[in-house]
């Protein structure tokens, strides 16, 4: 009768020859692919080498005995039912390799009906049991990565692989495009680790300067500095016995990195203003929307850090390549908007559905989530027709928009030079004119639109600060005050 599971690798290792060719043709007449070994040392290199669902292992082998290879099978944590093969005196030996986890033993002679039983009901075990781990592994993913919604491939790869490490404490680096939902990503594992019960501190690195960043990031001693009225422990110390996130990482300032490397590495901190050391426990998860290879080749990011960061890189993708999960994103959000604010659900017209997953959203889901909050605050009727989705700068109008930056967007805490007072206002106007433009075109992203200015996130934002833009912008995005 063949196999409930045809084409299972099934291992014999066995010192006597004789007993491997006939057990080797037996089982390829029962439907197995069948692998031999002669001693103990021989196998371990073949479970090793190749993927093995059924081992069958002799006792007394030279090199390694049957037992000393069970051994080495559990320790490395292999899943695979084991069946012990053993001689009438050597039952008492069989029954310890019972106890520790063989599925079961026969004796020689072996009968063929016996061994055929055992080996299919051994491999249907198994299977159940893969299933059931598999089943779990699903819930778990769901309870934990319930925040992040969708079924398309690229975003349950990036899920299975953010499941392979969250239970390790190696560092993540999520590498994704504005929007993705990377910090999402970086919740999610810290609530599926060892961790899970400790803080979670997110810090934006853009948002850290050099004369703030010792005080925030390690702490600092009441009375170190002029308005430093308490002891207060920095973003480090909060994250101990948890996860720290850097988000956006890339847009930190290279003399901080020198100072987060070095925490990493020895992980310790030291408050300002304080001598001794104070060692912290942490879980090190970062995201970036950058291309490392570049920062570091420009020296705008360290490469000994980056090789820190990266130990696990993890990949977001963005919403173009993930068009199944529009229009659940779209059901998701509209839903979450109109409960929060009491308004009636609409429905979605099905041209207007077909509108959303065919543009390209360079704002990701960030800018999927702005187009419905603002089809609901205009929507006449009962159905969304359509939607207001902002389209990418065409070429022409990137140049144009780099054009104006270049004349307009001066340097933080630059003067425009005796004699050009004059010029003052009107170089304002246009670099208003710039960022605002900028900024529709980019559909609200900070990032994509710092870079069509072609000036940094955090010089994008001080200006927005300094002209008054933020509420303004704010208004631009949501569609209401």
């Amino acid at each position: 009768m063949p196999p409930s599971h045809p084409q299972k690798t099934v291992l014999i290792a066995d010192d006597s020859s004789v007993i491997r060719t006939l057990t080797v043709h037996l089982l390829k007449n029962l439907g197995y692919t069948a692998l031999s070994a002669e001693n103990g040392e021989s196998c371990i290199k073949s479970l090793e080498q190749h993927p093995v669902d059924l081992l069958m292992l002799d006792l007394n082998m030279p090199v390694k005995n049957g037992q000393e290879v069970l051994q080495w099978v559990k320790e490395r944590g292999l899943d695979i039912p084991v069946i012990i093969v053993t001689a009438l005196e050597d039952i008492n030996q069989a029954v310890q390799c019972m106890k520790m986890g063989a599925y079961e033993y026969l004796t020689k002679p072996v009968e063929n009906d016996r061994l055929e039983t055992i080996l299919r009901n051994a491999l249907a075990e198994s299977g159940l049991k893969e299933k059931v781990v598999a089943l779990e592994k699903e819930l778990m993913a769901k309870d934990i990565f319930w925040e992040v919604r969708g079924r398309s491939p690229a975003l349950r790869q990036a899920v299975e692989e953010a499941m392979q490490v969250m239970g390790t404490d190696m560092n993540v680096l999520i590498n994704g495009e504005s929007g993705t939902g990377k910090e999402l990503f970086a919740k999610a594992i810290h609530n599926g680790s060892k961790r899970k019960e400790g803080p979670f501190v997110i810090i934006n690195c853009a948002a850290i300067s050099n004369e703030l960043a010792d005080s925030l990031l390690f702490g600092h001693c009441k009375g170190s500095f002029t308005g430093a009225t308490t002891d207060h422990a920095g973003y480090f110390e909060q994250a101990d016995g948890g996860t720290i996130f850097l988000d956006e990482i890339g847009d930190m300032d290279i003399d901080i990195q020198a100072k987060i490397l070095r925490a990493l590495q020895e992980k310790k901190v030291r408050r300002v203003g304080e001598k001794k050391e104070r060692s912290v426990d942490f879980r090190l998860i970062s995201a970036t929307h950058r291309d490392f290879s570049e920062a570091i080749t420009g020296s705008t990011f360290r490469a000994d850090l980056y090789y820190r960061l990266e130990e696990y890189p993890l990949f977001v993708p963005p919403l173009r390549e993930r068009s199944e999960d529009i229009a659940i994103l779209a059901e998701h959000f509209l839903k979450e908007f109109c409960k929060a604010n009491d308004i009636a659900i609409p429905g979605i017209d099905a041209s207007a559905m077909s509108l959303l997953e065919q543009h390209s959203w360079p704002g990701n889901i960030r800018e999927l989530q702005n187009v419905i909050r603002r089809a609901v605050i205009t929507l006449e009727g009962d159905e969304i027709k359509s939607f207001a989705i902002g389209k990418p700068a065409s070429r022409e109008e990137e140049t144009r928009l780099k054009a104006a930056a270049v004349e307009a967007v001066q340097p933080e805490g630059e003067d425009v030079g005796k004699g050009k007072s004059d010029e003052r206002p009107m170089l304002r106007d246009i670099e208003l004119q710039a960022i605002v433009e900028a900024y529709r075109k980019c559909s609200g992203n900070q990032s994509r639109t710092a870079t069509l200015l072609g000036i940094s996130r955090s010089t994008l934002i001080r200006k927005m600060k300094r002209y008054g833009l933020t509420k303004s912008i704010a208004i631009m995005r949501t569609g209401h005050q």
